[in-house]
């Protein structure tokens, strides 16, 4: 009688099932660390700032507890301005140097924790000194972008696509392609899925809900390219582990890549594990490539696109050069 329940027990689950359900959990625990450990304490941590006033203020606001901010001196408001647009700071400092009202430049369109911390830092600051603090927002994100958010929802609704349709492919037809004929076909499959799904998102943050208006084609190409290169990557890491594969790919674009993008928490409110990998991975690229195009007039924006463009690249080579080996070859083998 218990050899007989032993032997539905393991017709029921068997090792295979039993290991691909570990790895289930220990990604789960992975999410729970990851999302956790990135946003349970978010505070600004040497925020670039641009300060057009006297050495002995851009001291001060460097020595403040914590180092919440890092200072570089500018001539004058406008070189101020020009670093907050070109992204080579998060905010400005201005000081009138005739009288108490220092103006503070901020750019809400790159996420709203950061500027908010910055503001309450100057605030703060200009208190202590006597003087008035106004703020100007010289790059704010459009009426239907509520906190500047949507370009994070929009990248992760491709990564998602990206694995999704992959990860179909292969469930369906098998992880791995005979040769590279058909590795090549599926590549091509994933080429055409993605600049369907960014033509399709760009008309659905566009026209349709007037969240990114005005900006089709660039969201269309960086759209296009975050979708191939996830499909892509994930095809590849089929190819090399079979199923687990899958997993691999969620734990790179969904429980490392979503909480280092900078969505509702940027890069310099972060941890800095998540701070140091956010900007190589496609959340974190496609994140700033969205709001650069759309709230930056697209400065800043070569380094997000090589960054998407490598990964797209990696993925098509190992799925190219790794299907040669059959079906038969994983890397990764689990007991039946």
């Amino acid at each position: 009688m218990r050899t007989s329940r032993f032997a539905d027990l393991r017709d029921a689950i068997t090792p295979r099932a039993f290991w691909l359900t570990v790895a289930v959990l220990f990604i789960q625990l992975g999410f729970l660390l990851s999302y956790v450990g990135a946003f349970h304490h978010p505070e600004p941590q040497r925020v670039p700032l641009a300060v057009a006033a006297p050495e002995q203020v851009a001291r001060q606001l460097d020595g403040l507890p914590g180092r919440p901010v890092e200072t570089s001196r500018v001539d004058d408001a406008q070189a101020a301005r020009d670093r907050v647009l070109h992204r080579d700071a998060e905010a400005g400092y201005v000081v009138d140097p005739d009288g108490d009202r220092d103006t503070l430049l901020l750019a809400s369109a790159a996420g709203q924790s950061v500027t908010g911390a910055v503001r309450e830092l100057a605030q703060e600051y200009a208190h202590s000194e006597g003087r008035r603090l106004h703020t100007e927002d010289i790059a704010p994100a459009s009426s239907g972008d509520h906190g500047s958010l949507t370009a994070f929802y929009l990248v992760v609704g491709w990564l998602v696509g990206g694995y999704l349709a992959a990860s179909m492919l292969g469930i369906t037809v098998g992880a791995r392609p005979a040769d590279r004929r058909r590795a090549t076909l599926r590549i091509a499959a994933m080429a055409l899925y993605a600049g369907l799904s960014g033509i399709g998102s760009a008309l659905v943050v566009g026209p349709v809900l007037d969240a990114l208006p005005g900006h089709f084609w660039p969201i269309v190409g960086i759209g296009a390219l975050t979708v191939f290169l996830t499909g892509a990557v994930t095809i590849a890491l089929q190819v090399l582990f079979g199923v687990v594969g899958i997993g691999v790919a969620i734990v790179l674009f969904v429980v490392l890549g979503n909480p280092s993008a900078g969505g509702a928490y940027q890069r310099n409110m972060i941890p800095p594990f998540w701070r140091a990998i956010g900007d190589w991975l496609p959340a974190g690229a496609g994140t700033n490539a969205v709001r650069n195009a759309v709230y930056f007039s697209g400065n800043a924006l070569a380094f997000p696109l090589t960054v998407l463009a490598v990964w797209a690249a990696v993925g098509v080579l190992l799925t190219v050069v790794c299907a040669r080996r059959g079906r038969d070859g994983d890397l990764l083998r689990l007991p039946m």
